[in-house]
């Protein structure tokens, strides 16, 4: 006698009640979303002013939450140099210069996704749209090339023939906020902003990653900007990953610490023995 679950009648009742389930619901609207942007606007728009707007939204967004921190007394026990509160007028100075910077230096950057979108034939459906996990894969491999072209290309900004021409704006703040991650030199904008685009140039294989990717960069590096160690930030399950407080150091030294995301380069070449010292001086410290 057939087994009745083993029954093909039933396997198949089974399989083709599984195959009309229906989808997930946010990725329905996602995908009715995603539709509705190609169906009634050009690559161009897409590509030009779509990638404005996520620009300019995240920059808001990942923002905001780290300005309302400071007005929150609960969260001044993670704040790394506690000695040194946020100032307004401090932060108006960099608001000024940063929509400089995004008018003038991001807004052409960004604008370029077009051209770099046609040249190399990237596509915009839903249908060729890469997994998640996929997503993540090549964010992680964008931050370690960028994190590469930015521990040395950083560390040249430091010598002494160099840094008062260029670096030394972004280092107008010792104990920075989120914002002024942002804040330099335009020259150094474009230097530094180069390494954004090596990663893209190598794995993009579709527009959403390049989007993806944008945003990734932007939440890190005002992550390690923001002045606040926070215990539960998800972003220290990267491995390897510098924080807040890696990079919190190097405004407060001036040297060492040049990486932007990772620890790595740093170890390799010896530059964060000052932090290491002053991390175990802590220690000491606490202790006693």
């Amino acid at each position: 006698m057939e087994n009745f679950w083993f029954s093909s009648n039933v396997t198949e009742r089974v399989i083709g009640a599984a195959y009309y389930l229906p989808s997930n619901p946010l990725e329905s609207h996602m995908e009715d979303g995603w539709n509705y942007m190609n169906n009634h606007f050009s690559r161009f728009q897409i590509a030009c002013w779509g990638s404005l707007l996520v620009h300019e939204v995240a920059f808001v967004l990942l923002n905001l939450p780290l300005f309302v921190a400071q007005f929150v007394p609960f969260l001044q026990r993670y704040k790394v140099q506690t000695d040194k509160p946020e100032s307004y007028v401090d932060q108006w100075k960099a608001l000024k210069l940063i929509m400089f910077s995004h008018v003038f230096i991001d807004t052409p950057f960004t604008c370029g996704t077009y051209v770099f979108t046609e040249f190399f034939n990237i596509p915009f459906s839903w249908e060729s749209m890469p997994c998640w996990y996929s997503i993540v894969g090549y964010i992680f491999l964008c931050l370690v090339v960028e994190d590469t072209w930015h521990y040395f290309l950083h560390r040249i900004m430091h010598d002494k023939r160099f840094y008062k021409h260029c670096h030394k704006i972004h280092h107008t703040f010792q104990a920075p906020f989120s914002i002024a991650a942002e804040y330099a030199h335009p020259l150094e904008t474009f230097i530094l902003g180069m390494g954004t685009m090596w990663g893209i140039l190598f794995f993009a294989n579709h527009l959403v990653l390049i989007w993806a990717w944008a945003v990734a960069r932007m939440l890190e590096s005002y992550d390690v900007h923001s002045g606040y160690e926070f215990p539960f930030n998800p972003l220290h399950l990267i491995p390897f990953y510098a924080g807040t407080r890696f990079h919190d150091f190097h405004h407060k030294n001036f040297h060492g610490n040049y990486s932007s995301t990772f620890t790595w380069w740093d170890k390799l070449f010896g530059t964060d023995v000052q932090y290491k010292q002053f991390i175990e001086k802590q220690q000491v410290d606490k202790e006693k």
